[in-house]
């Protein structure tokens, strides 16, 4: 796994949404869910999208998607593709944007390196590979949240839940999620995924748990209930 710099959220955000806006200005305005994340990679960066079975093809377990930067090739695994695993769609989409992010922040400690082999050289190996084991590598979780910011931009999730919500509150979700975790007898490291996070995954076509960890983030999902305010009560 190459080292890479150290990057600010803010400036994993910002690139997120220079390339939304990159896209915009060629095939229009992105103003509405769901983010056209393959048109992203396909039409506007010119890079080739494939499914394989990447643990037989690179030879080790557990990986999602892969990266060849000198060929601009991206391949999915074969498990995520949602013609043949329809509920597979948000993850499959998350992980396009988790390759995007590879490509716009890391890319070029690879170019860097003049001798990296080519998907037609001798040694077929991708610039890439990403497992979910590698979830706390830096390059991996900057990844991850490029993925996040690019496919749950901030301005577009505040609309959708004010539209829905009639206001920007935060939803209390304490109650929710013990109901729910007695329900599924859930462990007490494990958070269950509550309606109003479903509703906007299904809206924006990503995963429950990633739509619900945005928006706890953004303050929009309260896991406890705040402390009583000084001049209220």
């Amino acid at each position: 796994m190459a080292k890479v710099k150290y990057l600010r959220h803010s400036e994993i955000e910002n690139a997120a949404l220079c390339l939304l806006a990159e896209y915009g200005r060629k095939y229009g305005d992105v103003v509405e869910p769901p983010v056209p994340v393959e048109e992203i990679l396909e039409a506007h960066l010119a890079l080739t999208l494939d499914f394989d079975d990447l643990g037989k093809r690179i030879g080790v377990p557990d990986v999602l998607g892969a990266t060849w930067i000198q060929d601009k090739l991206v391949l999915v695994d074969q498990s995520l593709d949602p013609e043949e695993n329809p509920t597979k769609e948000g993850r499959y989409r998350f992980t396009l944007a988790h390759e995007l992010g590879h490509w716009e922040l890391h890319r070029h400690h690879f170019l860097a390196n003049a001798g990296q082999s080519s998907l037609f050289g001798d040694k077929p190996e991708p610039s890439i590979v990403c497992r979910t084991s590698s979830r706390k590598e830096p390059m991996e979780w900057q990844a991850d949240m490029f993925s996040g910011y690019l496919l749950m931009p901030k301005d577009m999730i505040f609309a959708a839940w004010e539209s829905r919500c009639g206001s920007l509150d935060p939803y209390i979700a304490k109650d929710e999620m013990a109901d729910l975790s007695a329900k599924w007898g859930l462990a007490e490291d494990e958070q269950p995924t509550v309606d109003i996070a479903k509703d906007l995954a299904r809206q924006f076509n990503v995963s429950g748990q990633a739509m619900q960890i945005r928006l706890i983030g953004l303050g929009l999902i309260r896991t406890e209930v705040p402390a009583p305010d000084l001049f209220t009560g």
